[in-house]
């Protein structure tokens, strides 16, 4: 998905040209080993340092006939720099370069998606304080249950993307991985040293205990953690569809000066980011499959991972900074309609407020079941249309038999509602964010 909506940095990651550039810093930074050790005189390495480069257009030439992409690479890269090129590639095999330059990609995206999720965090937080206390109606099955606010559920979108965060992180750390320890991992033909010289200067950690590749369960983590938070993302999308129903309209996203929603009814404003993102977080949790798929491999090595990783490792790392970026810009432009949450909340005619009375029938001594059945009783009447919740109550003999018209009126009251709400923004922002916010 290189395409149009694809950053520039993201996109080159994964290009031709930055992937042999690896390959070749991989290269050269076992060359510098080798000559710690006496192996490569100080003149041919650097004779390999300036001369040592690469052509795209011979390597596919050369591809072609030996079938072989990193002997088509070393290849060309011989032919520039010439005889001292018999000391490139000492006592390695192709998946030492392959895996090892395959990290540094993954850890440099990972990087700008970590990057893209700060951003996200920063946008959730602001519209979290901003709406602290914008009253709404919090659902359960789709059905109104009580009240809750809008804050809150950017909260609780902020909270989880932190968490997203936090995978990201250790997963970078746990890919940051390469080896260099030859053709099944044994070191037979290449000393310890030179894995231990040159992964340092790459940034990488050397894989303990190798085989001919570093393992797939390293790559697994990388990927399950983009389709999580891909996830995460689809269900923040997932809200805002349903919030932008013309029958709930609580919130709907930016329509832009000249945006245009069908081609047959000019009145329509669909929430297409929004199911934008619910399409690729599918298609992101269908690559975390494949990595899963790639664990196991025959005995030391097969190559039944590599195709698939030259599809999924960019094609996944594009699709997640494409779609944090995007549900950035969704919430930071997301329009939201107070007024319409405020008369979607009476649309029960106060029934949302039956556990409320509930706990203040079995407060005056009712059993559990049987202030269920008072309470019940009278909500389900409004679901037939017949009166509201607090006339219902106050209609009911067995209902004012055990409780005042005022603690009847008690339980409509909106603040105790509201009356954590500091508390769970001190728990996900600290104290300082606690307090934005607050209405006079």
């Amino acid at each position: 998905m290189i395409g149009r909506y694809t950053r520039k940095e993201m996109a080159r990651i994964w290009e031709p040209e930055n992937r042999f550039r690896l390959w070749l810093e991989v290269e050269l930074a076992a060359c510098e080993a080798w000559h710690k050790l006496g192996k490569i005189p100080k003149n041919a390495l650097d004779n390999i340092r300036k001369k040592a480069r690469f052509d795209i257009e011979r390597i596919d030439e050369i591809e072609k006939e030996v079938k072989h992409d990193v002997i088509a690479f070393l290849t060309s890269v011989a032919e520039y720099v010439g005889p001292d090129s018999r000391y490139i590639h000492i006592g390695l095999t192709s998946s030492d370069i392959l895996d090892t330059a395959l990290a540094m990609q993954m850890r440099e995206a990972a990087s700008l998606i970590i990057e893209d999720i700060k951003v996200f965090l920063a946008v959730l937080k602001k519209k979290a304080v901003e709406h602290k206390d914008t009253v709404m109606m919090g659902r359960s099955h789709g059905i109104h249950a009580e009240p809750t606010t809008f804050g809150l559920k950017m909260a609780m979108w902020h909270v989880e993307t932190a968490r997203n965060l936090e995978r990201l992180e250790r997963a970078r750390d746990v890919i940051s991985c390469g080896k260099l320890s030859g053709a099944v991992g044994t070191f037979s033909s290449v000393p310890p040293f030179v894995e231990e010289y040159a992964l340092k200067k790459l940034g990488l950690t050397p894989e303990p205990v190798a085989t001919q590749v570093v393992q797939r369960d390293r790559h697994a983590e990388f990927f399950s953690a983009l389709a999580i938070t891909a996830s995460s993302i689809e269900k923040f999308a997932v809200e805002i569809r349903h919030l932008q129903r013309t029958e709930v309209y609580e919130a709907e996203e930016p329509f832009t000066k000249g945006q245009k929603g069908s081609s047959a009814m000019p009145h329509k404003r669909n929430p297409v980011l929004s199911e934008n993102l619910t399409g690729l977080a599918r298609l992101v949790r269908s690559y975390a499959a494949v990595s899963l798929e790639n664990v196991a491999l025959w005995h030391e090595r097969d190559i039944s991972h590599s195709s698939a990783e030259r599809v999924i490792g960019p094609d996944a790392a594009i699709l997640v900074d494409f779609m944090l970026v995007r549900a950035s810009n969704l919430v930071r432009g997301l329009l939201v309609y107070p007024e319409n949450m405020l008369a979607n909340m009476d649309k029960l005619k106060g029934a949302v407020f039956s556990q409320k009375a509930l706990l203040k029938l079995v407060e005056k001594g009712a059993t559990r079941e049987e202030a269920y059945s008072l309470v019940q009783r009278n909500a389900m009447k409004v679901w037939e249309g017949l009166g509201d919740f607090k006339s219902n109550l106050l209609d009911d003999e067995n209902v004012m038999h055990r409780l005042t018209p005022k603690e009847v009126e008690a339980c409509f009251d909106i603040r105790p509602y509201l009356a954590n709400v500091d508390y769970i923004f001190e728990r996900a922002f600290g104290k300082k964010s606690a307090r934005a916010g607050r209405k006079a």
